[in-house]
């Protein structure tokens, strides 16, 4: 049976055109070895059963679309506030037509929570297909409270506080540079939040102006938090990782012994400095550490810290974990605020409009918390921040001294980590595993 079947396959194989051998030979095949396993039970010479086959053509008619029970569905905006933008210009982008929110926004409430609007903060809105505004709510610097505005059957209503009804998921994400690293995070569908604290965490590591190549590779598992079901903005990136020219970064994010969110090595490296040279967001230094003609005493003095030129209410942040050794009015500094760090580092920060709520000498701060507020107070012709850092009582230039680096974990506090901090890896190795296969 078997050199017969050959035989007849060899004969197809010479008589059909060379475009149909491939199918004719193949159909030839199922059918031959078919009618070896039927050749038991169907008697040789039976005729093979023939199969009529029909084709039925039916035209189907439009597809009539179903009307939407809700036409003026808002759109749902999570957008990212920029260097000196402005709350008119937050609404161009989003594309809102609303004067009614505009002047609601410029009553007291409104226009504090507008002057700390800050650069990489999440701003959430939903608009109408008109412009107009359904909801709005600003991110208030230093925490995670919001001033929301928002429209009701009784007309614009608004809050102050942290959202109840947000909920936490982990979200999980990589992607490759093809050109810039917003352009790779928006393929890679991460908010511009996350992409933005992603360059902040790996700034101290990599250049991203220069240091970028085709093909480098990141991921990043962060926090995604969500109203009722509806995106409500991004939370903490719990961990990255990123691959610049062939070197591996990798970080994950720990609660250290002071209570504060710092991101580690796997070794237990803390990744940022301790201390940051500039505790506000700045548009220009005004006046550098060293001698200079008082411009109010209209002689030479020493000038012990570093000016920041800066609109009246821009938030002013801690510039290290420490303590607050004092706060309220001293003489030509007018308002200011002194922080005790550890290893005999001292920051002060005069000249402010005001301070953070509730703030009080002995109080526990962390690096970023807002503190004050830039004013014009004391002995100042102008809106501007003076910043100094005193080493054991001596004032040192902020922008020229070697600031120390978070300490890194060891003993059991190192052993603590590496058990809390596995799953995040985990989840990195899972994504860089799927990135690679994917390149492949």
């Amino acid at each position: 049976m078997q050199a017969r079947k050959v035989r007849i396959l060899a004969d197809l194989n010479g008589l059909l055109p060379t475009g149909r051998k491939r199918w004719a030979v193949g159909a030839l095949v199922g059918t031959s070895l078919l009618g070896v396993v039927a050749a038991t039970a169907v008697p040789p010479g039976t005729p093979a059963t023939s199969i009529a086959t029909e084709s039925v053509v039916e035209r189907l008619g439009p597809i009539a679309p179903q009307p939407s029970d809700a036409p003026d569905l808002p759109f749902v905006f999570d957008e990212r506030v920029r260097p000196g933008d402005t709350i008119q210009a937050i609404f161009r982008r989003i594309g809102a037509n609303d004067q009614q929110v505009i002047d609601y926004l410029n009553q007291p409430a409104g226009l504090q929570a507008q002057r700390q609007l800050r650069a990489g903060r999440s701003v959430l809105a939903t608009v109408y297909t008109d412009g107009r505004i359904a909801l709005l709510s600003l991110p208030i610097a230093g925490g995670d409270e919001r001033y929301t505005v928002e429209r009701t059957a009784a007309g614009l209503e608004s809050r102050t506080g942290t959202p109840a009804t947000l909920a936490t998921n982990v979200e999980m994400r990589s992607g490759t540079i093809r050109q810039t690293l917003f352009g790779a995070t928006d393929a890679a569908g991460i908010p511009d939040s996350v992409a933005t604290k992603l360059a902040e965490i790996f700034g101290t590591e990599i250049d991203f102006s220069s240091d970028l190549r085709r093909g480098d590779r990141f991921s990043v598992v962060y926090e995604s938090l969500h109203d009722q079901g509806m995106p409500a903005g991004a939370g903490r990136i719990l961990a990255a990782e990123f691959v610049n020219d062939g070197k591996r970064h990798t970080v994950v994010l720990h609660r250290d012994e002071d209570g504060a969110d710092t991101y580690f090595t796997p070794e237990g490296r803390g990744l940022s400095q301790a201390f940051l040279r500039y505790p506000l967001e700045f548009s220009r230094i005004s006046s550098n550490f060293g001698g200079r003609m008082h411009p109010i005493h209209k002689r030479w003095k020493a000038h012990k810290g570093t000016d920041f030129s800066a609109p009246t209410g821009t938030p002013v942040k801690a510039a290290s974990n420490g303590i607050v050794e004092f706060a309220g009015g001293q003489g030509g500094y007018g308002n200011i605020v002194v922080i005790q760090h550890r290893d005999g580092y001292e920051s002060a920060y005069a000249h402010l409009n005001g301070f953070a709520k509730g703030l009080r000498k002995g109080q526990r701060v962390r690096q970023g918390d807002v503190i004050g507020y830039v004013g014009s107070t004391g002995w100042s012709t102008g809106a501007h921040l003076h910043f100094e850092i005193r080493v054991n009582g001596v004032a040192r230039d902020p922008m020229k001294i070697a600031l120390p680096t978070t300490q890194p974990l060891g003993g059991n506090a190192l052993a603590s980590f590496r058990r809390e901090t596995a799953p995040l890896l985990e989840r990195l190795a899972l994504l860089d595993r799927t990135a690679v296969a994917r390149a492949d």
